[in-house]
């Protein structure tokens, strides 16, 4: 990892109506509008999915960092991540988002590793810790 601290920029591209377009200099850009939730055509990646996506990449990311220094082996992982957006004292907002990842193992791996690791995991995420919204984990653990 280089040394902190680290600089994002992302732009934006819109208009009044309609979709806007999010880029970042050499990768491809994203089509984005409302979700249908929110009366847009619910065919283009929303806030709320970008969102939920940075949490559910960010944990895969730092659990990949954290199991290779826990000499934790995994043979793969798929995240559903569910968010809860609802109006609490006057504001819209996330309240709640539960991360299901589900981890397997190969064969004879320890199973009460493996779960710490997706305990510490999702801890030291950045993206969660950056939340104020509360994240539940319900893991899941398959061996191969």
């Amino acid at each position: 990892m280089k040394p902190l601290p680290h600089r994002y920029q992302v732009r934006l591209d819109g208009g009044p109506t309609g979709y806007a377009t999010v880029s970042v200099n050499g990768v491809p850009d994203v089509k984005t509008a409302p979700p249908a939730d929110f009366d847009g055509p619910g065919d283009a990646w929303g806030p709320e999915h970008l969102l939920l996506a940075a949490v559910e990449t960010c944990f895969l990311f730092t659990l990949r960092a954290v199991a290779q220094a826990s000499r934790v082996d995994f043979t793969a992982l798929e995240v559903t991540a569910e968010g809860t957006v609802d109006r609490r004292d006057g504001v819209t907002r996330f309240t709640e988002i539960v991360l299901r990842p589900r981890l397997t193992l190969p064969p004879g791996a320890d199973r009460t590793r493996a779960l710490r690791v997706m305990e510490k995991s999702e801890k030291a995420c950045l993206v969660s810790a950056s939340l104020a919204t509360p994240i539940r984990l319900e893991p899941e653990i398959v061996t191969a």
